[in-house]
């Protein structure tokens, strides 16, 4: 198993969070967390990153308890998070924002190696690698953010709301690039306020509701779940 969350509970000061979720990941799967604004979708993913600290509960990854260890220790395990807004470096280049991205690396020709793989994966940030991150469209940084994950070599992507604010044809072409990540190799844990599409791209989903996980299940049988059609896929 590469990645298990146990009885994770979470406050914000009085307020909890997280309220014993528990879930798994194996290698090469797609797996998504769906549910409202406010469910503890980007709390989970910060926990396993370790932006955020659990008051009980575990994080194992390979069998190794990270739950407490520090971003960049649990980076250099092969855990990469591309957090929801993007959170790019502006005032840096391309080029830049990428070599950020392998901090925790030092074979320099590694990380050129790493950096045409994302290249290969998102040719218009190469078209771009000298233009500075802020000055991107949204779609490009959304891009410039994921590659950024990419280049600490991550044995799991945690994404986050990778399709926030972007034009349908631009969310079509970022879940084509999810998968083929995920084809070459990287599991991914996927946070997605669109439903529809996540559930199509992952191979298996937990519905999070109020900080607990409340249906689990493979992408299908979520997909054709009454509950799940009514408060989250709409008509689509």
């Amino acid at each position: 198993m590469l990645l298990s969350v146990n009885d994770l509970h979470v406050f914000y000061g009085a307020i909890k969070a997280l309220q014993g979720v528990s879930f798994h990941l194996e290698e090469g799967e797609i797996v998504t967390l769906i549910g409202a604004n406010g469910a503890g979708k980007s709390t989970t993913l910060n926990t396993i990153s370790g932006l955020i600290r659990a008051r009980q509960g575990s994080v194992l990854f390979r069998g190794e308890d990270i739950t407490y260890r520090a971003p960049s220790q649990i980076v250099s395990r092969g855990i990469s998070q591309v957090p929801e807004g993007r959170k790019i470096f502006g005032p840096l280049t391309v080029k830049e924002n990428l070599e950020m991205g392998a901090y925790t690396r030092s074979d320099r020709n590694e990380i050129e190696q790493s950096m045409k793989q994302v290249f290969a994966s998102f040719p218009r940030l190469e078209e771009r690698i000298q233009q500075l991150g802020g000055t991107l469209s949204g779609g490009e940084q959304q891009m410039l953010a994921m590659g950024r994950g990419l280049m600490s070599r991550p044995s799991l992507l945690l994404l986050d709301e990778p399709s926030m604010g972007l034009a349908p044809i631009l969310v079509d072409e970022i879940f084509r690039i999810i998968q083929d990540i995920n084809e070459q190799g990287t599991s991914i844990l996927l946070v997605e306020q669109n439903a529809n599409m996540a559930l199509r791209v992952a191979d298996r989903g937990y519905v999070l509701e109020t900080g607990r996980i409340v249906l689990e299940g493979s992408a299908r049988e979520l997909r054709e779940n009454p509950e799940v059609k009514a408060a989250y896929l709409g008509k689509a």
